[in-house]
């Protein structure tokens, strides 16, 4: 096959870090797990995935982090999977190894003035560090589509950021247009559907201020 017929990309479930943010102070973050509520979401978000594939095979990449592997594990996919592959290019943002709130909370400030794509958090990646992963993850999943027998659907169990940044990269949105998006909620799913060799996304991302995938620096107001 040259391609799949849908590219399903679900974020993680409710983590205990969404919860309460200091237990980044004292559990990494790859092993931070679902609460209850996530996994409970997690299997909704399976439900919805599973009519998607209306029987289908499904090749998917996990994120190597806990809260992924349990989202994945929570959607109950059975054999509609063909393989699993653990990808670590499609992990969270690095914002540091253990994370003090309180100087997280200030650099979180920084980030939000300086704007969240080219913010470089001390001890961690930017946005556009995170691209940079995903766009070599993409030419990965172009050679892999090229063979014969892969399954013809894909799944991306990740994060929200990374969700973002994929379709930014995919789409070929611009900085801007990437700024002016939410992040999804807690197990939300994103489809890029195939139709007649293009893709497009069923459900946009929420925005907090208008602005079109072309919108560029050139368009923004000055700030001083």
């Amino acid at each position: 096959m040259s391609a799949p017929r849908q590219i399903i990309m679900v974020r993680h479930g409710q983590s205990a870090a969404n919860q309460d943010q200091s237990i980044y102070n004292r559990i990494p973050d790859y092993r931070i797990p679902l609460t209850e509520v996530g996994v409970e979401q997690a299997r909704k978000a399976g439900e919805r995935i599973r009519r998607q594939l209306d029987g289908q095979k499904v090749a998917v990449y996990v994120s190597p982090y806990l809260r992924a592997y349990q989202t994945l594990e929570a959607l109950e996919l059975g054999e509609l999977v063909d393989r699993t592959m653990e990808e670590p290019r499609l992990r969270e943002q690095d914002w540091a190894n253990f994370q003090n709130p309180a100087e997280i909370a200030d650099q979180k400030e920084l980030r939000n003035a300086y704007g969240h794509f080219f913010y470089r958090f001390r001890e961690g990646e930017s946005g556009s560090d995170v691209y940079d992963r995903v766009s070599s993850f993409l030419e990965t999943l172009h050679r892999r589509w090229s063979e014969p027998d892969f399954a013809p659907n894909t799944l991306l169990v990740t994060h929200g950021l990374t969700m973002r940044l994929f379709c930014m990269r995919w789409f070929h949105w611009s900085v801007e247009y990437f700024e002016s998006l939410n992040n999804p909620g807690n197990a939300d799913v994103r489809t890029l559907v195939e139709s007649n060799g293009r893709y497009s996304l069923d459900v946009p991302f929420d925005q907090w201020t208008p602005a079109h995938p072309g919108t560029t620096v050139m368009d923004a107001p000055l700030r001083f």
